[in-house]
């Protein structure tokens, strides 16, 4: 399935500017994406990403968030319920030796997309998505698939997307440049990150 195309599909169908909650893993990911949607939607960032191996990193990542927001002059806010690492940490568990892009990496993005349906549920959005799929090493049919099942399951309005498309990853480059953000070399999870360790080593 083109994913983008749906995405396009569902924007021309709209009816004035709807709610979405966009779940954010990072400002460099979260810059083309907004720049897609905002014209469309009533954005909100959702910064749910327990996965991050650190509360130093996560703060980095969260504050590079909100200062892109503030120079890029986008009125939108963040929401957030905190560095919940054990979350992931319970939902590693048994799946601690997969390769990075396996099983591991699947439950993640259920992990975050759930919260981020449930909490689009609570609060009255009328679409969520995730950034996620800009990243070229994430694997965008299983994003959708999960947002699909999780529209399903709880009632709301999933958007799909796949925002490496149209040059969407690049895109989110040229805007780090530009705002001179922090570009993290591994996804968040402590096994990313020693993945990416031993391939520099």
């Amino acid at each position: 399935m083109n994913y983008n195309y749906e995405m396009e599909q569902i924007i021309k169908g709209l009816d004035g500017k709807k709610k979405l909650l966009l779940h954010v893993c990072c400002a460099p990911c979260s810059s083309a994406c907004i720049e897609r949607l905002q014209d469309y939607f009533q954005i909100s960032c959702y910064f749910y990403n327990p996965n991050i191996d650190s509360l130093d990193e996560y703060q980095k990542r969260l504050n590079e968030l909100k200062r892109f927001l503030k120079e890029a002059l986008l009125d939108i806010d963040v929401v957030e319920d905190g560095y919940l690492s054990q979350d992931f940490l319970e939902m590693a568990k048994g799946l601690e030796e997969e390769k990075e892009g396996g099983k591991r990496c699947y439950a993640c993005y259920m992990l975050r997309m759930k919260k981020t349906a449930l909490k689009a549920k609570e609060l009255g959005y009328d679409y969520f998505t995730t950034t996620l799929s800009i990243s070229p090493y994430k694997n965008s049919t299983w994003l959708n698939e999960i947002g699909k099942d999780l529209e399903d399951k709880y009632k709301v309005n999933y958007l799909y997307a796949d925002f490496k498309k149209k040059n969407g990853y690049k895109r989110s480059i040229e805007l780090s440049n530009k705002y001179k953000l922090y570009r993290q070399n591994y996804c968040g999870c402590i096994y990313s990150k020693n993945s990416y360790l031993q391939k520099e080593n």
